[in-house]
Protein backbone atom coordinates (compact mmCIF):
# COMPACT_ATOMS: atom_id res chain seq x y z
CA UNK A 1 0.00 0.00 0.00
CA UNK A 2 1.42 3.42 -0.98
CA UNK A 3 1.76 6.34 1.44
CA UNK A 4 -1.21 8.07 -0.24
CA UNK A 5 -3.38 5.02 0.38
CA UNK A 6 -2.25 4.38 3.93
CA UNK A 7 -5.07 4.59 6.44
CA UNK A 8 -4.09 6.78 9.41
CA UNK A 9 -3.91 5.10 12.80
CA UNK A 10 -6.12 6.42 15.65
CA UNK A 11 -3.07 8.20 17.03
CA UNK A 12 -2.35 9.84 13.67
CA UNK A 13 -5.98 10.93 13.33
CA UNK A 14 -5.86 12.47 16.78
CA UNK A 15 -2.73 14.37 15.77
CA UNK A 16 -4.46 15.64 12.61
CA UNK A 17 -7.31 16.94 14.77
CA UNK A 18 -4.93 18.52 17.26
CA UNK A 19 -3.02 20.26 14.46
CA UNK A 20 -6.21 21.75 13.03
CA UNK A 21 -7.54 22.88 16.40
CA UNK A 22 -4.21 24.53 17.22
CA UNK A 23 -4.79 26.91 14.28
CA UNK A 24 -8.23 28.05 15.50
CA UNK A 25 -8.35 30.70 18.22
CA UNK A 26 -12.09 30.87 18.95
CA UNK A 27 -14.68 28.14 18.36
CA UNK A 28 -18.32 29.22 18.51
CA UNK A 29 -21.32 26.93 18.06
CA UNK A 30 -24.62 28.45 16.93
CA UNK A 31 -27.59 26.42 18.11
CA UNK A 32 -31.38 26.61 18.29
CA UNK A 33 -34.05 24.58 19.97
CA UNK A 34 -36.18 24.27 16.85
CA UNK A 35 -35.94 24.82 13.13
CA UNK A 36 -37.15 27.82 11.18
CA UNK A 37 -35.78 30.48 13.53
CA UNK A 38 -33.14 31.78 11.11
CA UNK A 39 -30.13 30.18 12.81
CA UNK A 40 -28.20 29.59 9.57
CA UNK A 41 -28.89 33.14 8.39
CA UNK A 42 -27.53 34.42 11.69
CA UNK A 43 -24.47 32.13 11.41
CA UNK A 44 -23.63 33.36 7.90
CA UNK A 45 -24.03 37.03 8.77
CA UNK A 46 -22.07 36.62 11.98
CA UNK A 47 -19.24 35.05 9.98
CA UNK A 48 -19.35 37.81 7.36
CA UNK A 49 -19.49 40.47 10.05
CA UNK A 50 -16.38 39.06 11.70
CA UNK A 51 -14.63 38.80 8.32
CA UNK A 52 -15.52 42.42 7.50
CA UNK A 53 -13.94 43.35 10.83
CA UNK A 54 -10.67 41.88 9.57
CA UNK A 55 -10.94 38.51 11.30
CA UNK A 56 -9.99 35.23 9.63
CA UNK A 57 -13.17 33.17 9.76
CA UNK A 58 -14.32 29.66 8.94
CA UNK A 59 -17.88 28.33 8.83
CA UNK A 60 -18.50 24.65 9.48
CA UNK A 61 -21.98 23.46 8.49
CA UNK A 62 -22.75 20.30 10.47
CA UNK A 63 -26.36 20.08 9.34
CA UNK A 64 -25.84 16.86 7.38
CA UNK A 65 -29.43 16.39 6.22
CA UNK A 66 -30.26 19.99 5.37
CA UNK A 67 -27.07 21.91 4.60
CA UNK A 68 -27.76 25.49 3.54
CA UNK A 69 -24.60 27.44 4.29
CA UNK A 70 -22.94 26.82 0.90
CA UNK A 71 -26.00 28.24 -0.86
CA UNK A 72 -26.17 31.23 1.47
CA UNK A 73 -22.55 32.23 0.87
CA UNK A 74 -22.73 31.67 -2.89
CA UNK A 75 -20.43 28.65 -3.22
CA UNK A 76 -23.00 25.92 -3.80
CA UNK A 77 -21.54 23.45 -6.27
CA UNK A 78 -17.97 24.69 -5.83
CA UNK A 79 -15.66 21.68 -5.51
CA UNK A 80 -13.28 20.97 -2.67
CA UNK A 81 -9.71 21.78 -3.73
CA UNK A 82 -6.47 20.23 -2.46
CA UNK A 83 -3.51 22.11 -1.04
CA UNK A 84 -0.65 22.08 -3.55
CA UNK A 85 1.96 21.19 -0.92
CA UNK A 86 0.18 18.77 1.41
CA UNK A 87 -2.39 17.47 -1.10
CA UNK A 88 -4.97 17.61 1.69
CA UNK A 89 -8.49 18.89 0.93
CA UNK A 90 -9.24 22.43 2.04
CA UNK A 91 -12.50 24.22 2.89
CA UNK A 92 -14.04 26.24 0.09
CA UNK A 93 -12.63 29.76 -0.07
CA UNK A 94 -15.32 32.44 -0.23
CA UNK A 95 -12.76 35.25 -0.01
CA UNK A 96 -9.45 35.83 1.76
CA UNK A 97 -11.03 36.10 5.20
CA UNK A 98 -13.77 33.49 4.89
CA UNK A 99 -13.72 29.73 4.28
CA UNK A 100 -16.64 27.28 4.35
CA UNK A 101 -16.95 23.53 4.84
CA UNK A 102 -20.25 21.78 4.20
CA UNK A 103 -21.40 18.32 3.17
CA UNK A 104 -23.05 20.15 0.25
CA UNK A 105 -19.59 20.60 -1.28
CA UNK A 106 -19.13 16.83 -1.40
CA UNK A 107 -22.47 15.90 -2.99
CA UNK A 108 -22.87 15.89 -6.76
CA UNK A 109 -26.67 15.75 -6.74
CA UNK A 110 -27.94 18.53 -4.47
CA UNK A 111 -31.44 17.02 -4.56
CA UNK A 112 -30.30 13.62 -3.27
CA UNK A 113 -31.18 13.02 0.40
CA UNK A 114 -28.52 11.68 2.75
CA UNK A 115 -30.23 8.76 4.46
CA UNK A 116 -27.64 8.33 7.18
CA UNK A 117 -27.91 7.09 10.72
CA UNK A 118 -26.10 8.68 13.65
CA UNK A 119 -22.69 6.92 13.37
CA UNK A 120 -22.25 7.94 9.72
CA UNK A 121 -23.10 11.56 10.51
CA UNK A 122 -20.71 11.62 13.43
CA UNK A 123 -17.95 10.14 11.29
CA UNK A 124 -18.47 12.83 8.64
CA UNK A 125 -18.33 15.64 11.20
CA UNK A 126 -15.13 14.24 12.67
CA UNK A 127 -13.59 14.02 9.20
CA UNK A 128 -14.42 17.70 8.65
CA UNK A 129 -11.98 18.52 11.46
CA UNK A 130 -9.42 15.76 10.87
CA UNK A 131 -9.06 15.35 7.12
CA UNK A 132 -9.72 18.93 5.99
CA UNK A 133 -6.75 21.28 6.20
CA UNK A 134 -8.14 24.39 7.87
CA UNK A 135 -6.18 27.63 7.61
CA UNK A 136 -5.26 29.68 10.65
CA UNK A 137 -8.53 31.19 11.93
CA UNK A 138 -9.53 33.81 14.46
CA UNK A 139 -13.03 32.31 14.56
CA UNK A 140 -14.67 29.04 13.57
CA UNK A 141 -18.46 29.43 13.44
CA UNK A 142 -20.26 26.08 13.63
CA UNK A 143 -23.83 26.06 12.31
CA UNK A 144 -25.64 23.16 13.98
CA UNK A 145 -28.98 21.61 13.05
CA UNK A 146 -31.83 22.40 15.45
CA UNK A 147 -32.17 20.50 18.69
CA UNK A 148 -29.78 18.95 21.17
CA UNK A 149 -29.02 15.66 19.41
CA UNK A 150 -26.08 13.93 17.77
CA UNK A 151 -24.61 16.75 15.68
CA UNK A 152 -24.23 19.54 18.28
CA UNK A 153 -23.13 17.04 20.92
CA UNK A 154 -20.51 15.50 18.65
CA UNK A 155 -19.09 18.77 17.38
CA UNK A 156 -18.70 20.10 20.93
CA UNK A 157 -16.84 16.94 21.89
CA UNK A 158 -14.65 17.09 18.76
CA UNK A 159 -13.75 20.76 19.24
CA UNK A 160 -12.70 19.91 22.82
CA UNK A 161 -12.52 23.50 24.06
CA UNK A 162 -15.46 25.56 22.82
CA UNK A 163 -15.25 29.32 23.30
CA UNK A 164 -19.01 29.52 23.69
CA UNK A 165 -22.46 28.97 22.27
CA UNK A 166 -24.88 31.44 20.69
CA UNK A 167 -28.55 30.57 20.96
CA UNK A 168 -31.01 31.77 18.33
CA UNK A 169 -34.77 31.91 18.82
CA UNK A 170 -37.81 33.74 17.57
CA UNK A 171 -39.91 35.76 20.06
CA UNK A 172 -42.93 33.53 20.65
CA UNK A 173 -43.14 31.55 23.88
CA UNK A 174 -43.46 28.21 22.06
CA UNK A 175 -40.04 28.78 20.44
CA UNK A 176 -38.49 29.51 23.82
CA UNK A 177 -39.77 26.21 25.20
CA UNK A 178 -37.09 24.62 23.02
CA UNK A 179 -34.56 27.46 23.31
CA UNK A 180 -34.46 26.95 27.07
CA UNK A 181 -33.40 23.35 26.45
CA UNK A 182 -30.42 24.56 24.39
CA UNK A 183 -29.41 26.77 27.31
CA UNK A 184 -29.46 23.76 29.63
CA UNK A 185 -27.67 21.74 26.95
CA UNK A 186 -24.78 24.22 26.91
CA UNK A 187 -24.66 24.34 30.68
CA UNK A 188 -24.62 20.55 31.01
CA UNK A 189 -21.62 20.35 28.65
CA UNK A 190 -19.81 23.22 30.41
CA UNK A 191 -19.96 25.37 27.29
CA UNK A 192 -20.06 29.10 28.14
CA UNK A 193 -23.12 30.84 26.72
CA UNK A 194 -22.05 33.96 24.85
CA UNK A 195 -25.65 35.06 24.61
CA UNK A 196 -29.06 34.89 23.01
CA UNK A 197 -30.15 36.39 19.70
CA UNK A 198 -33.85 37.08 19.27
CA UNK A 199 -34.47 36.84 15.53
CA UNK A 200 -37.55 38.02 13.62
CA UNK A 201 -38.37 40.36 16.47
CA UNK A 202 -40.69 42.42 14.26
CA UNK A 203 -41.49 42.93 10.60
CA UNK A 204 -40.28 46.15 9.00
CA UNK A 205 -42.96 47.20 6.50
CA UNK A 206 -41.31 47.73 3.09
CA UNK A 207 -43.83 50.48 2.25
CA UNK A 208 -44.04 52.68 5.32
CA UNK A 209 -41.03 51.50 7.33
CA UNK A 210 -43.20 50.83 10.37
CA UNK A 211 -42.65 47.88 12.70
CA UNK A 212 -45.29 45.13 12.86
CA UNK A 213 -45.24 42.69 15.76
CA UNK A 214 -45.76 39.23 14.23
CA UNK A 215 -45.11 37.18 17.35
CA UNK A 216 -46.28 37.60 20.89
CA UNK A 217 -44.55 36.24 23.94
CA UNK A 218 -42.11 37.13 26.68
CA UNK A 219 -39.80 34.17 26.22
CA UNK A 220 -36.58 36.14 25.73
CA UNK A 221 -37.00 38.26 28.82
CA UNK A 222 -37.92 35.28 30.98
CA UNK A 223 -35.03 33.16 29.68
CA UNK A 224 -32.56 35.98 30.28
CA UNK A 225 -33.88 36.43 33.81
CA UNK A 226 -34.12 32.72 34.66
CA UNK A 227 -30.68 31.73 33.36
CA UNK A 228 -28.74 34.96 33.75
CA UNK A 229 -27.58 35.10 30.13
CA UNK A 230 -27.02 38.11 27.88
CA UNK A 231 -29.31 39.28 25.11
CA UNK A 232 -26.91 39.92 22.24
CA UNK A 233 -29.54 41.66 20.14
CA UNK A 234 -32.86 41.58 18.34
CA UNK A 235 -33.04 41.32 14.55
CA UNK A 236 -36.17 42.43 12.67
CA UNK A 237 -37.54 40.77 9.55
CA UNK A 238 -36.97 42.68 6.31
CA UNK A 239 -37.95 41.65 2.81
CA UNK A 240 -34.32 42.08 1.71
CA UNK A 241 -33.03 39.35 4.04
CA UNK A 242 -34.35 36.28 2.17
CA UNK A 243 -33.54 37.95 -1.15
CA UNK A 244 -29.89 38.43 -0.20
CA UNK A 245 -29.66 34.91 1.26
CA UNK A 246 -30.97 33.35 -1.95
CA UNK A 247 -28.35 35.31 -3.90
CA UNK A 248 -25.57 34.07 -1.61
CA UNK A 249 -24.94 37.50 -0.12
CA UNK A 250 -24.93 38.68 3.54
CA UNK A 251 -27.61 41.12 4.63
CA UNK A 252 -25.15 42.65 7.11
CA UNK A 253 -23.44 44.07 4.01
CA UNK A 254 -26.28 44.45 1.50
CA UNK A 255 -28.59 46.34 3.85
CA UNK A 256 -26.00 47.64 6.29
CA UNK A 257 -27.89 50.90 6.89
CA UNK A 258 -31.31 49.32 7.40
CA UNK A 259 -32.56 48.16 10.84
CA UNK A 260 -31.63 44.48 10.35
CA UNK A 261 -28.14 45.32 9.12
CA UNK A 262 -27.59 47.76 11.96
CA UNK A 263 -28.85 45.21 14.53
CA UNK A 264 -26.61 42.47 13.14
CA UNK A 265 -23.54 44.71 13.15
CA UNK A 266 -24.20 45.62 16.78
CA UNK A 267 -24.40 41.91 17.62
CA UNK A 268 -21.07 41.21 15.87
CA UNK A 269 -19.43 44.08 17.74
CA UNK A 270 -20.77 42.81 21.05
CA UNK A 271 -19.55 39.27 20.39
CA UNK A 272 -16.04 40.50 19.51
CA UNK A 273 -15.97 42.54 22.72
CA UNK A 274 -17.14 39.62 24.85
CA UNK A 275 -14.91 36.97 23.29
CA UNK A 276 -11.74 39.04 22.99
CA UNK A 277 -12.00 40.89 26.30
Amino acid sequence: MSDEQKIPTPEEREQLLTDNLSRIKNRIVVISGKGGVGKSTVSVNLAYGLALAGKKVGILDVDIHGPSIAKMVGVEGNPIMADLDTHKPMPVRVHDNLHVMSIASLIEDQDAPLIWRGPMKMSAIKQFMEDIQWPALDYLIVDCPPGTGDEPLSVIQILKKVTGSIIVSTPQDVAFLDARKTIRFSQSLNVPIIGLIENMKELICPHCGGAIQLFSGEGAGKAIHDFGIDLLGQIPIEIDIPLSSDKGRPFIYDIAKKPAGIAMQAIVDKIITKVEA
